[in-house]
C-alpha cells in the first residue's frame, strides 16, 4: 500500500512540475471536412492504394494531371509519412507529411497533417513558392485526418474526416483537393489499373 501512496504522490508531483494534463481541443463542425465516397474494390484494396507508396504515387495529388513524385510511408503507430504532389504546369512539389496515431488494416487510419516548404521540382530544395489557392488560406497548421474504410457489398464507402482546420476557406480548398484526389482513385479502381 504504501508504494501504491507513494506513486500517488509523485504522479501529483510531475502534475504540478508539468502542469494539469492536456486534452486535445474540441473539433469545430464550422472547420471540419466530411466526405462520404464509395469505390467499387474491397476495402483491402482501397486501404492498400493509401498505404502502399507504389499505388498511392498513381493517384494521389490535387487535381487530373497533377504527379506524385513523393510518396514515403513508414507505416506504423508513431511513423510518419511525406506526400508531395507536382501540378503539371509548375516546376514545384507541395509537400505534406504527418504522423500515423491510428493504423487497423483494412478499416482505418488516422494521421496528422501539415504543410511542408514547397520544394523546386528539380532541385528538391524549399521554392519559396506556393498554389495561388493559398492565398486565401491560413498559415498552415496541424491538423487530423481520419479515413474509414467500410465494406458495402462489392464496394468500400470510405468516409473522411479532416478536422482542426484553422479557418473555413482553409477547408474548402482542402475539400476540393481531396475531391479532386479521389476522382482520380476512382478512374484507376473503375479501370481496373490499381
Amino acid at each position: 500500500i504504501s508504494l501504491i501512496l507513494g506513486a500517488g504522490l509523485y504522479l501529483n508531483h510531475l502534475s504540478d512540475f508539468w502542469g494539469p494534463p492536456q486534452t486535445v481541443p474540441a473539433s469545430d463542425p464550422a472547420t471540419t471536412l466530411n466526405i462520404t465516397r464509395t469505390f467499387t474494390a474491397s476495402p483491402e484494396l482501397v486501404f492498400s492504394a493509401w498505404t502502399e507508396p507504389e499505388r498511392l504515387k498513381r493517384w494521389w495529388g490535387a487535381h487530373e494531371g497533377f504527379t506524385t513524385p513523393i510518396a514515403e510511408i513508414d507505416l506504423r503507430v508513431g511513423g510518419s509519412y511525406r506526400l508531395g504532389m507536382k501540378p503539371p504546369d509548375q516546376n514545384v512539389i507541395y509537400v505534406v507529411g504527418g504522423v500515423y496515431r491510428e493504423i487497423q488494416p483494412p478499416t482505418k487510419l488516422v494521421y496528422t497533417w501539415i504543410w511542408e516548404p514547397p520544394l523546386d521540382a528539380a532541385t528538391m530544395q524549399p521554392s519559396g513558392e506556393h498554389p495561388p489557392e493559398m492565398d486565401n488560406m491560413a498559415v498552415p497548421n496541424e491538423t487530423l485526418v481520419t479515413v474509414e474504410f467500410h465494406a458495402q457489398g462489392n464496394s468500400t464507402e470510405l468516409v473522411l474526416t479532416h478536422e482542426y482546420f484553422a479557418d473555413q476557406p482553409t477547408r474548402d480548398e482542402h475539400n476540393k483537393g481531396w475531391n479532386g484526389t479521389f476522382d482520380k482513385l476512382a478512374k484507376l479502381i473503375e479501370a481496373g489499373e490499381l
